[in-house]
Formats: structure tokens, sequence, C-alpha cells
């Protein structure tokens, strides 16, 4: 009878043990800003329980900025985090064997007032105008390279001023700039208050040899951490696509996130939702790292250097392919 006794207790114990295995959830530790979209979705992934359907625990890492991410992941110290694939390439040619993958197609835009005279891109020669993030941001760059075809130097034949993006916003809504090219975030809420859409960046990259609309952003992370966790990794893929889904799809979905976005009013958080969907990569994998090739050799040629270092091309280990279906 004792025999029977302990023989059942060790089959429950191992019942137990067995269950615990198959749903203890694997852990991805990303990086993410507080403030910025990749928190929108961790919050509609949470709200859901998409993390526990795809049997991964999400551990959130709050940092500052994406140098703070950049930072964190080359230290092991998170397994992901939102940048974009040139500082990839470039992380891969110094040593470091980072990957990337498709999370946002949503790129910037050059503003102007309403009431601007300004119609085309060729009218920003001789004006003031309020570049976002530095001298060799990535959108600023291939804005130069596509006027450049056209004879126009506007680096040389307009007043430039850099800055970061909300200032250079506050800027526009205070007249002191001709036109802005921002952030498509900031952009989005500069619509919302009446500023005319001149030009998105992604209407220039046809000119500049591109096939379609390509995701600037994407998720990156360790190329050896990424091959020993090939399907924990297509299971945040998924989650993450389910939830854009539900964003691309819910518009009562957006009111519960809306004091995430921090948009200050209901037409500004409608001008988030919109150009967010628009932005929801849905390219072959190829595709996108085709028009990427592209687009790495115009940025090397205009930005040097100081953006891409030494190589010319982009990295051939810089996408991430093991993706079922991609």
């Amino acid at each position: 009878m004792l025999c029977t006794v302990r023989t059942l207790l060790a089959a429950a114990v191992l019942a137990v043990m067995q269950v615990a295995t198959a749903y203890s959830a694997e852990t991805i530790r990303v990086a993410s800003q507080k403030t910025g979209t990749l928190a929108w979705e961790l919050a509609v992934i949470r709200s859901h329980g998409l993390d526990k359907k795809a049997n991964l625990a999400i551990d959130i890492i709050e940092l500052a900025s994406p140098e703070a991410g950049k930072i964190a992941l080359r230290a092991g110290n998170v397994d992901m985090m939102v940048s974009d694939w040139p500082w990839v390439s470039r992380e891969r040619t110094l040593g470091a064997k980072l990957q990337f993958y498709p999370y946002s197609s949503s790129l910037g835009a050059v503003m102007v007032p309403t009431s601007s005279p300004i119609r085309s891109l060729a009218d920003l020669k001789g004006r003031k105008l309020a570049v976002a993030g530095g001298a060799i941001d990535k959108s600023w760059l291939l804005l130069q390279a596509s006027l450049k075809r056209e004879g126009i130097d506007l680096k040389s034949q307009s007043t430039v001023v850099y800055g970061a993006p909300p200032l250079l916003a506050a800027k526009m809504l205070d007249g002191e700039m001709d036109a802005t090219l921002n952030y498509w975030n900031f952009c989005a809420a500069l619509e919302a208050k009446g500023f005319r859409r001149l030009a998105g960046v992604e209407d220039i990259l046809p000119k500049l040899g591109a096939k379609g609309r390509i995701a600037m952003l994407g998720y990156v992370f360790d190329e050896t951490w990424a091959n020993a966790n090939q399907d924990a990794v297509a299971r945040f893929i998924a989650m993450t696509r389910g939830a854009k889904e539900i964003l691309a799809t819910s518009d009562a979905e957006w009111d519960a996130i809306a004091p995430l976005t921090g948009a200050a009013d209901a037409a500004t958080l409608r001008a988030y939702r919109d150009r967010y969907r628009e932005g929801i990569p849905r390219r072959p994998i190829a595709d996108e790292e085709a028009d990427a090739r592209v687009l790495y050799r115009v940025l090397a040629q205009i930005g040097g250097r100081e953006l891409v270092g030494s190589a010319a091309d982009l990295d051939s280990g810089t996408f991430y392919h093991a993706i079922p279906g991609d």
C-alpha cells in the first residue's frame, strides 16, 4: 500500500513538473522608451494577453533614449530594441553581429504652414528649414540626395537649423521657420494643427531607386542569441504582428492607449492612428532588404564614414530571415 502511495505521489509530482515545463514562458528583455511607439504596442500585447498566448514573458526595460538602448543591447542587458538598419550594418562591420527585422515604415515628412507659398520640395531653396535629428539624420540625407538629382544643393542653398524634434515642432508653431523635416509623429501632430504635408520621405524613395515604402526601423537583436532562440523570436514577431493588426482595425484601441501617446487632443490622436497604420510593414523581407541595399549606397555616398563607417554596401547579414512565411 505504501509503495502504491509513493508511486502515485511520484507520478503526481512528475505530472506537475511536466505541466510547469510546458507552460513556463520564455523571457525576452525588450528595451523601450516610455513615450515611444513600441510602448503602445507592448501595452496592447499585455491588455489582450498576446504575450501569454505566445508563451512569452516580456520584460520591459524602460530607457530614456535610443542611444541608451544601443548601449544596453551591446552590453547584453537587453535582448531586443528598435533601431534602424544603417546602424545595424555599421555595427556588423565593427564586429557586433546584430540583426534587423522590420518594425515600421512610418517615416518623416516635410511640413509647411497651410498658407505657405511653398508648393514643391524645390521651393525649399532659399528658405529656413528646421531639420530634426542632426546633420546625418537619414531622412535629411535622403531628401538632399533626391534634390541633388534636380540640381539643388539644399544644404548650401537654404538656411538649415538642426534641433530636437519637439523643439523644432514648437518653432514651426511659433512661425519661426518656413518648413520642417521632422519625425513622423511630430509631423502628425502638426497635421492635426492644420499644417500641410509637403512631401513624405516615402515619396522621394522611388527617385532614389527604391521599389516600395521601406521599413527604416526594426527590431534589433544579437545574431547568436536569435539563432539560439529562433522559435521564441518567431513567436515574438507573430505576437507583435497581432498587436499591429489590433491597432490597424480597432479605433477603440486607440482610445485605450491615448494616454501613452501623449496626444493633446482627439485630432492629434487620429493623426497618430492614421500615420501609424500607414507604416505597418507588409512587404516580403527580401523586398525590404533589396531596397535597403539601394538606399544604403545613397546614404553611404552622401553621409560618408560618419554615418556608415568604412562599408560602402549593406552588410549581407543585416536582415534576419528565419521567420516562417517571410
